[in-house]
């Protein structure tokens, strides 16, 4: 029997049914309005001749002749390329290349738009960070730009990163009417293996060595073009891509300059042409994204236990298309996806590794094998998952896609759907008297997931790492960061706290972080609740909280508790934010409207309407 012959999983299917049935309202009318401007044809073609000959006046001879009728596809290129960031950088050629085999099959690129490309690596710990996330939503408002000449059969997006690719894919959903097709740069090539990274920020972390060391240390693991190789949130996203049919098969991981990776972007650019409605294979994005593409990417995520920032960001792709996906359906599908992969910081790989001995098109077919993708959801190859399972090479310079694996090529590294490394997923809700959270269960140890500590409360990131240089922060604590929400800062990643956690986990203590704020997808070994909702700014629960409260983490049991008088508690007065706390500099100043009209995180932390 084939994979996509296999029936699908009770759970899978009972979870897909209660997001369509929630989401059937707002699901229909968003559907309605992409059908009604497909019917309308290439606007173009009704555009005034001013309008029209402004929209190829800058076209070369070829391409103009081309542009004066409606025949010919027009593909949009928006890019999120600039050349300082590692991921993004080898976008620097590929509109000359969409170009030019855009061309060779009858169509014309036109490069839109470029779209801001922040990196979390730099900005981790810094003001900066606090854009991070509303940068996703700038994306999705910036492809609208690039997009709303309204000239155009079809579009490639160029990004890799954290909030890059969700929100070149909100932005593409308000286009659902127009075929895309998504194309990653791929990762760069391995350096310091990153146990070793963690250990000399460790190191550093308790002084034990200096800054130069570090940063040398850095340097050999970020040393080329191409993703960070960890599986945070940049190579999660890529591998949702493929999971949700908008990458080519096998395109996610494949290194930059390669041929096969040019070979990968040059079929990538002929097969949008073809999905166009000039062509025979109409693929809109809005009728592709649907309930089983979500769900097939939540079960990719969970599968390979891929960032947290996915519990915020598929919720708001998904409530851009008009459908509802909420934090349950990640934990019911959490308790029967098992996890197939150890990919650091879940294991001591990276994902050229992983790519090597079987990658996603292992992953897809054990997936299938076990009931637990959808197989027939549509994508940018046709319909059916079923074309994922065979890995991409090269034959005479063409791409190829030759017969499933049978076999992992590391059994330490991507494992059978009958063995798993466990057998829920990698991610968890938390629920409890403090509100609704997320963890990230795959990457802590079974006896670090339960602590019952005293509270330590922060309210900023130095205050912490301060308290621990200082060794008053040195035994058992619940070390709880607040007013890191979307309303109150934008809701920045708190990655730097992991080291110092890490080292007093590593002394014997047991530590746990509690926050509304985010932690990066490298988030790793000490237990987490994070996108703590209702957020502190908001007079949740966790703005009530003092210093010595007794609080349960329980990663398992999906609780978060704190051991005080119920009475007495709700009796307690919020702390308050300072509303000029960050207001102002590296132009957090722009962004307050965004921070007065966000959405809970649950909700997509979304500044812009959304059904």
């Amino acid at each position: 029997m084939s994979p996509t012959q296999r029936q699908v999983h009770c759970q899978l299917q009972e979870v897909t049914e209660r997001i369509r049935t929630r989401s059937l309202k707002t699901r229909q009318a968003y559907l309605e309005r992409i059908r009604a401007a497909a019917a309308r044809g290439p606007r173009r073609a009704h555009l005034a001749c001013s309008n029209r000959a402004h929209s190829f006046a800058a076209a070369g001879a070829t391409d103009k002749k081309a542009l004066r009728g409606d025949r010919q596809p027009n593909v949009a290129i928006v890019s999120a390329y600039n050349d300082m960031l590692s991921a993004h950088q080898p976008l620097v050629g590929f509109p000359g290349e969409i170009k030019l085999a855009l061309r060779q099959v009858g169509a014309v690129g036109q490069f839109a738009g470029g779209v801001p490309a922040m990196c979390d690596g730099i900005t981790q710990g810094e003001p900066g960070m606090e854009l991070s996330l509303f940068s996703r939503d700038v994306i999705a408002m910036s492809s609208a730009v690039a997009l709303s000449h309204d000239v155009f059969d079809a579009a490639i997006c160029l990004g890799v990163c954290d909030k890059i690719v969700p929100g070149l894919l909100i932005g593409a959903l308000s286009f659902g009417h127009l075929p895309f097709i998504f194309m990653p740069a791929g990762p760069m090539p391995s350096g310091l293996p990153n146990k070793e990274k963690q250990r000399l920020r460790q190191q550093y972390a308790e002084g034990l060595i200096s800054q130069d060391a570090l940063l040398e240390a850095e340097s050999k693991s970020y040393s080329a073009p191409g993703t960070c190789t960890f599986f945070g949130t940049a190579n999660s996203n890529q591998m949702l891509m493929e999971l949700m049919g908008l990458h080519l098969p096998g395109a996610s991981f494949e290194t930059p300059g390669t041929k096969l990776r040019k070979a990968l972007t040059r079929e990538a650019a002929q097969r949008v042409a073809t999905l166009t409605r000039n062509g025979d294979s109409y693929t809109p994005i809005g009728e592709l994204i649907d309930e089983r593409a979500l769900v097939n990417a939540v079960v990719g995520l969970l599968a390979t236990g891929g960032s947290t920032n996915h519990t915020i960001h598929l919720v708001a792709i998904a409530r851009a298309a008009g459908i509802h996906l909420d934090w349950q359906d990640f934990d019911d599908l959490s308790r029967v996806v098992p996890l197939l992969t150890r990919i650091y910081p879940n294991g001591s790989t990276d994902v050229n590794h992983f790519h090597r001995v079987g990658g996603i098109a292992y992953l897809v077919s054990q997936l299938l094998a076990g009931g637990l993708l959808h197989p027939d959801t549509q994508t940018v190859v046709g319909e059916g998952l079923e074309r994922y399972t065979r890995p991409a090479h090269l034959e005479g310079g063409q791409v190829v896609w030759g017969e499933p694996l049978e076999t992992s090529g590391d059994p330490q590294v991507l494992r059978p759907i009958d063995n798993p490394f466990q057998a829920t997923g990698g991610l968890r809700r938390i629920e409890g008297n403090l509100g609704r959270a997320v963890t990230k269960v795959s990457a802590v140890s079974p006896e670090h997931r339960r602590i019952e500590a005293p509270a330590w409360i922060f309210e900023d990131q130095e205050s912490m790492h301060r308290a621990f240089r200082e060794g008053a922060l040195d035994g058992d604590a619940i070390v709880v960061m607040r007013f890191q929400g979307p309303r109150a800062n934008g809701m920045p990643e708190l990655h730097k706290l992991m080291a110092p956690l890490g080292v007093l986990q590593d002394r014997g203590h047991r530590v746990a972080l509690v926050t509304d704020g985010r932690l990066s997808g490298a988030s790793g070994k000490v237990p987490t609740a994070i996108h703590l909702t209702p957020e502190a700014a908001d007079g949740g629960p966790i703005s009530k909280l003092r210093d010595g409260d007794l609080l349960c983490l329980d990663l398992d049991a999906g609780t978060l508790e704190i051991r005080t008088d119920p009475a007495t508690f709700a009796a307690r007065p919020p702390a308050t934010l300072d509303p000029e706390a960050n207001a102002w500099g590296l132009g957090r100043e722009l962004f307050r409207g965004f921070r007065t009209q966000v959405t809970a995180a649950d909700k997509g932390a979304m500044s812009f309407g959304a059904p």
